[in-house]
């Protein structure tokens, strides 16, 4: 097996499978633009569009995997950090 087989084969482990995450992740981020998504600056839109992929994972895949909401709380921080918080 290949090095991206392999890695490939372990992410399907904790992030679910790559198609149904599409779909959720795709349908959150339709979501995301019914409220004011498009106002916000680069960073909150894309921090939010990490965190709504992070979720899509937990949603597809290994909800107990900790990287997932320790990637959502940086994510988080980032932001925070930036607004002076």
């Amino acid at each position: 097996m290949t090095d991206i087989n392999k890695t490939l084969d372990e992410r399907q482990q904790t992030h679910g499978n790559f198609e149904s995450h599409a779909r959720i992740s795709q349908a959150l981020k339709d979501a995301m633009q019914l409220g004011r998504f498009a106002q916000l600056d680069d960073t909150q839109r894309e921090a939010l569009e990490m965190i709504q992929h992070k979720i899509a994972r937990i949603l597809n895949g290994n909800a107990d995997h900790k990287d997932h909401w320790h990637d959502i709380a940086g994510y988080s921080l980032l932001i925070e950090k930036q607004l002076g918080g």
